[in-house]
Formats: C-alpha cells, sequence, structure tokens
C-alpha cells in the first residue's frame, strides 16, 4: 500500500511475555514515586492552538486559508519569545501542480550547542480519500488530529519554553506540504516521494549550515480520545533508543495506556528525510490502530478528522510526555 504516510503491511504487533516469579516480604523494596521536572503541560491552551487551525478551515497549500493560518503560526511563536525563520519554497505535487509552500522554524536557545528538534506538519490533505462517501473523495478536509493537534501541542510546548529554559536548545519546526500526496483514486502511477515534500526540503536545505540535534520527535495524529501509540517501526530501525527514551518516559509519568510497550508498524512520514539526509535519529509518535482499515485513527483522510475528534487528556499525555523528555536532556 502507498497511501499517504504508511506501508503499514499488517500491524503485527509482536507480544512480550513477561515470567514473574515469587518474593518474600522480606525482599519487597518500595519505589520512590517519580519526581517530574517539567512544568504542566496545560492542555486547555493546546486546545485553543488546535482549534484555531481548523477555524481558518483546511490549510491545503496555494489557499487563502493556508496563508492566514502560516501567518498566525509564526506570529503565535514570536509572541512565544522564539527566533522565528520562514523557509519559503515552490515544491512540485504528484500531479505537477507547484505548491507555493513555507516550513515555519522556531528556535529557544540559540546559544546552546546540544539542541533538541521537534516538528509536526501543519498542512492539510486536499483530498478526504478514504471517507467512506465517495462524493467527499475529492474534498479537502479539516485535519484536526492529521495536522492541527501536534502542532497545536509544540505551540503550547513553545509557549512554556519561553517561560522556562531547559539545559538545551530546542528547535520546533511545523513542515509545511506533508498531505499532498497521491490520491487513491489516482489513475496514473506515481512517485511516492510525493510525501512530506517540507520535510524534504528542508533535510536538504536547513534553515542553519550542518544544522545537528541530538534527536528529533515528530508528532502526528496526537490528539483523538484513546488514542494508541505503539513503537513506530520506522523509528525503531533508526532510533531505537530514543524510542526508548521517550516510551520510558511516558511509563514513568503514568501513561503507558497511551505510549504502547509493543512494535507498530512502519510509516512513511516527515522523520524519514530527517533521518536519511541529515542523519538527525527521530522517531515518530503517531496514532497506531490496528483494528481500524487503515491503521490509523477512524476519522484518517475523511470529512470528520474535525474537532470532535480531539481530547484535551491525549493533548495533555503527548505534551507532558514530549516536556518531560526536553527538561531531562543535558
Amino acid at each position: 500500500m502507498t497511501i499517504k504516510n504508511i506501508f503499514i503491511t499488517g500491524m503485527a504487533f509482536s507480544l512480550i511475555a513477561c515470567s514473574c516469579g515469587k518474593t518474600t516480604t522480606q525482599n519487597k523494596t518500595t519505589a520512590e514515586p517519580y519526581q517530574k521536572v517539567s512544568p504542566d503541560f496545560n492542555a486547555d491552551s493546546a486546545y485553543t492552538y488546535v482549534d484555531k487551525q481548523v477555524a481558518f478551515g483546511p490549510r491545503v497549500p496555494n489557499t487563502p486559508e493556508h496563508i492566514a493560518c502560516g501567518d498566525y503560526l509564526v506570529s503565535e511563536m514570536k509572541r512565544f519569545g522564539a527566533e522565528v525563520q520562514e523557509q519559503k519554497m515552490v515544491v512540485t505535487a504528484y500531479d505537477g501542480t507547484k505548491l507555493n509552500a513555507r516550513n515555519i522554524i522556531a528556535s529557544y536557545g540559540l546559544d546552546k550547542k546540544n539542541r533538541v528538534l521537534l516538528f509536526a506538519h501543519w498542512d492539510t490533505r486536499p483530498y478526504s480519500d478514504h471517507d467512506p462517501d465517495p462524493a467527499n473523495h475529492r474534498k479537502p478536509l479539516l485535519g484536526a488530529n492529521d495536522g492541527a493537534s501536534g502542532v497545536g501541542v509544540l505551540m503550547e510546548v513553545g509557549r512554556i519554553l519561553q517561560s522556562k529554559a531547559p539545559e538545551v536548545g530546542v528547535d520546533i519546526i511545523f513542515f509545511d506540504a506533508e498531505d499532498y500526496g497521491v490520491p487513491t483514486f489516482a489513475d496514473k502511477n506515481f512517485n511516492d516521494d510525493s510525501w512530506c515534500l517540507g520535510s524534504q526540503y528542508w533535510s536538504k536545505n536547513p534553515h542553519v549550515p550542518n544544522y545537528k540535534a541530538k534527536f528529533g520527535i515528530l508528532l502526528d495524529m496526537v490528539g483523538a480520545e484513546g488514542a494508541t501509540f505503539y513503537k513506530e517501526g520506522t523509528s525503531m530501525h533508526y532510533a531505537a533508543n530514543i524510542v526508548e527514551k521517550v516510551w520510558n518516559t511516558a511509563g514513568q509519568l503514568n501513561y503507558g495506556k497511551f505510549f504502547i510497550g509493543k512494535e507498530g508498524g512502519g510509516v512513511t512520514d516527515d522523520h524519514i528525510p530527517v533521518n536519511k539526509n541529515l542523519r538527525i535519529p527521530s522517531i515518530d509518535i503517531i496514532h497506531l490502530d490496528a483494528s481500524a482499515d487503515y491503521g490509523f485513527f477512524h476519522s484518517w483522510h475523511t470529512q470528520k478528522d474535525d474537532m470532535r475528534n480531539i481530547s484535551k487528556e491525549t493533548l495533555k499525555v503527548v505534551g507532558q510526555t514530549v516536556l518531560e523528555v526536553v527538561y531531562k536532556e543535558k
């Protein structure tokens, strides 16, 4: 399957066996409760940032809504104290359409050599090609979860970074033109490189020459109620140690019902160009669902991907985990 950002060829999750022996009372020890080091993540604030993006309408390149939302993101990240760069470019879609796109790069702690990269895509898909109603297949979608949720979480992260600086520098990138890939109804065979155009461009033309980061974390579809984040296969291939760092942190924060300790399918997403071209070990926190038809959350690439999908609890879980990872880093 070459659909959007998946090649989930069978979501076969490996089972982890556990054998437990008896323990005497004398040998039992009481574990000290985990002490969180990061500031509190405000889920209400993140939800507002998601809602604001959705209110612009579909954020498809070459539309007024796309321009307006991009301007909003730039303004807000500047308001949150970041040094903001706009990387404007023209990229070519699968069908030859020239897309006026921009990556939005917000940096904190520019004087710090050790850096962490956080990223999400801010554009939305021009097609609802997995909608159950074929009449909707050529309609753009609102992308509350698929796009806006990851950006909303990172906006709140940026707001917090302004008030309390971590020991590392942080670069937050909102990539454009991620979701303009070949639709299912296309009558020709097209190149799968039609996905992730913004991150492909940036990874070959970084905003800082020879840009380096200790690791990267991508957020994609991180807002749905009851979301399940399995250890994504491509992340495990390139950056298994970072996967374990993030999933262990989520466990320490008691978020184990969201961050599942099993491997999921491999996903073609914005972390791949970052891994391949810049060799920054990067992972994808993405909602994978083995019970869904296409392996993603139930409203993926449909007209129903709206604010009804967004859960403040899930935003909190993801945002607090990312913050904790960043603030523990030296």
